[in-house]
């Protein structure tokens, strides 16, 4: 029996997918599970739908990031964040990725989850520094972060 599966199934198949499956299998689990469906005309136009609006949405999405890629390579895009420090110019403490994105959010308006910075150790020191962000899968933009006595 040919089934659209609507959910990845571990060995059989991906979401979206149409395959051929044992009658028993697709009747007594996939399509009693809400897992699959059977593959008739009208869910297979269903599936072409559902697949053409998600390459359209992840195309935006990538538009999106690309644009925002650009915003950043600009040379007077950096975020200002304060932070105390000694003689010497090290910070007392760190500026972490949570600091960079909450000061990134209130001057630029522009938010971001903190787990896209590529961050590998806090900022240590004052003075510019720069900030690898992935903004998609296929975009990453380097953030200009400069830290100041404050």
């Amino acid at each position: 029996m040919k089934v659209v599966f609507l959910e990845d199934v571990k060995g059989r198949g991906k979401k979206g997918e149409i395959k051929e499956v044992p009658d028993g299998y697709a009747n007594n689990f996939l399509i009693k599970n809400k897992k699959a469906e059977p593959a008739t005309g009208k869910n297979l136009g269903a599936v072409k739908g559902r697949q053409k609006a998600e390459e359209k949405a992840a195309a935006e999405a990538l538009a999106e990031a690309e644009q925002l890629k650009a915003k950043m390579a600009d040379e007077k895009f950096v975020v200002e964040v304060k932070g105390k420090s000694g003689a010497d110019g090290r910070l007392f403490g760190a500026i972490s990725t949570k600091q960079i994105v909450a000061a990134l959010a209130a001057q630029k308006q522009i938010k971001l989850d903190k787990r896209k910075l590529l961050l590998n150790q806090p900022i240590h020191a004052l003075g510019y520094t720069n900030v690898p962000v992935k903004l998609h899968r296929d975009v990453v933009a380097n953030l200009r972060v400069h830290v100041s006595e404050g």
